[in-house]
């Protein structure tokens, strides 16, 4: 792992912590490779589930702009470098969402433009009430259009758009009555608020929660008979675990049931 990039395992649950709170803990060409090698090698791990925090006092301030500027020395004026680092952006993204584990943003301090997307992306988020959201690259002259695309996802499209061409910022309560974060506590429960969390997620059946949010994220933006069929063929993989029979005979009988974690 990188010093960009801390990994702790504990149990069933993962912790990356962003770690270059120089940058606001950018995303640079240096912080999107450990993330996405991290990410990697989860996906084929036992962890039942993920955390992505960060140090400092911001969880995550988007693309590192100097980085972008210099990419402009190239002859055709960085446009090849731009498209590349948007794909790799978008593959780390890709990763967070089709992870077989739920990743769990703990958020504090600022979250803005590629770092607001990284929020959204995750499956769930926990924020800091110091917490703020925002994706305001229009406000340097660049609209978040990558941002745009998890953001839009998970907030109603005019208030979406409004944080697209203002800039103007989310206050951490104005954040989870939009659906950006799931909840908000005080900044000094907030690693006890996401731990309880991660332990409950880590405490169910792991295949029937890797198999749910493959299905979750599937069906979302299906037609409804496509995603009907989606999520019966997933309720049926679900069903033929031997564990989930388990699990529904001990629900019968009254008991704990006995799985063996598969």
């Amino acid at each position: 792992m990188s010093d960009l990039l801390l990994q702790e395992v504990d149990g069933e649950i993962v912790r990356l912590t962003l770690n270059d709170p120089g940058t606001l803990n950018a995303l640079s060409d240096e912080m999107l490779a450990a993330l996405g090698g991290a990410l990697e090698r989860i996906a084929v791990s036992e962890a039942g589930v993920v955390v992505l925090r960060a140090e400092g006092r911001a969880f995550c301030a988007g693309h590192h702009l100097a980085q972008m500027q210099a990419m402009r020395q190239a002859p055709d004026g960085g446009a090849a470098a731009f498209g590349d680092l948007f794909d790799r952006c978008a593959a780390v993204m890709r990763a967070i969402r089709e992870l077989p584990q739920p990743v769990i943003a703990q958020v504090h301090g600022l979250a803005t433009a590629a770092g607001c997307q990284l929020v959204a992306t995750c499956d769930m988020a926990v924020a800091s009430d110091e917490a703020r959201f925002g994706v305001n690259g229009v406000d340097i002259g660049l609209f978040c259009s990558t941002p745009m695309v998890a953001l839009s996802r998970n907030v109603g499209r005019k208030r979406a758009f409004e944080m697209l061409a203002t800039g103007r910022f989310l206050s951490a309560s104005e954040a989870e009555e939009a659906g950006l974060v799931n909840r908000v506590v005080h900044a000094d429960h907030l690693a006890d608020d996401v731990d309880n969390l991660a332990r409950t997620v880590a405490s169910k059946l792991p295949a029937a929660v890797r198999i749910g949010k493959g299905a979750f994220h599937a069906q979302a933006e299906r037609p409804v008979e496509e995603a009907y069929a989606l999520a019966r063929e997933a309720m049926v993989q679900n069903l033929a675990d031997a564990d989930t029979a388990e699990g529904i005979q001990a629900f019968l009988e009254k008991r704990p049931p006995g799985w063996t974690r598969g």
